[in-house]
């Protein structure tokens, strides 16, 4: 059944505070309620209580193994669950997958590739009809920028032409910082909210980081990119997006 009345929610298993509390703030910038748990018990106890409509769990916990979470969850809900480890080896990921998990992501991640996975696992499960927000589609200059399914085409030219020309291609990066900036039109975004949304707040020095990426971006997506119309830098502030 569809909820309609409230927003998706996300449960966050993760025992690193600062990493939490990262997801927390990347994740709720968006669509979703999140729900945050530090230990495997303390996780299972919010499911029971309000299951939630997906899950994000790291596999060391400091209680119980994160594949018994998963193992447990998967009796009690059908919530896509999406493992996010430090663990790379073959025998975690097939331990997780086998136990019902449906994703999984290595550190270090990309706080817009972790999003856009999870977009995709709560469509898959909903049936590909999740309310889609206002500022899912967005345009910028002559291109239309697809936040849902991380994809820009060309605003000016009919849909299924023969031609369409070549479009721009977004790096995970760069989708983590433009959708930010997009869901907020108008509004400043600190670069440390920014930072923390796109690196968990990782990243030394993450303002040269930021500069790099908006110049590629307005490469990318802005009719004159020295001359900004739509992805703006107030300078000793942070960026905005100008529709």
């Amino acid at each position: 059944m569809i909820k309609s009345m409230t927003r998706t929610s996300i449960l966050v298993v993760q025992q690193q505070p600062e990493l939490r509390r990262a997801l927390q703030v990347g994740l709720g910038a968006g669509l979703y309620d999140v729900i945050a748990a530090g230990t495997g018990r303390e996780a299972m106890a919010l499911a029971a209580v309000r299951p939630p409509d997906a899950v994000i769990l790291d596999l060391s916990l400091p209680d119980i193994n994160g594949v018994e979470v998963i193992t447990e969850l998967r009796h009690r809900c059908r919530a896509p669950i999406i493992v996010l480890s430090g663990l790379a080896g073959p025998g975690d990921k097939i331990g997780a997958l086998d136990a019902g998990a449906d994703d999984y992501v290595t550190k270090p991640f990309v706080m817009g590739e972790l999003r856009a996975r999870l977009r995709a696992k709560l469509r898959r499960q909903q049936g590909d009809v999740m309310p889609r927000s206002r500022s899912d589609n967005t345009v910028i200059g002559r291109w239309q920028v697809d936040l849902a399914d991380c994809r820009v085409t060309r605003a000016d030219v009919a849909p299924g032409s023969s031609d369409p020309g070549a479009t721009p291609r977004l790096t995970p990066t760069e989708w983590a910082i433009l959708e930010p900036l997009l869901r907020r039109p108008g509004q400043l975004v600190g670069p440390a909210e920014l930072t923390t949304s796109v690196w968990g707040g990782s990243v030394r020095q993450g303002g040269n980081c930021l500069r790099f990426h908006l110049v590629q971006l307005r490469r990318k997506l802005e009719d004159n990119p020295a001359r900004p119309r739509h992805l703006l830098t107030e300078r000793g502030m942070g960026y905005r997006y100008q529709p």
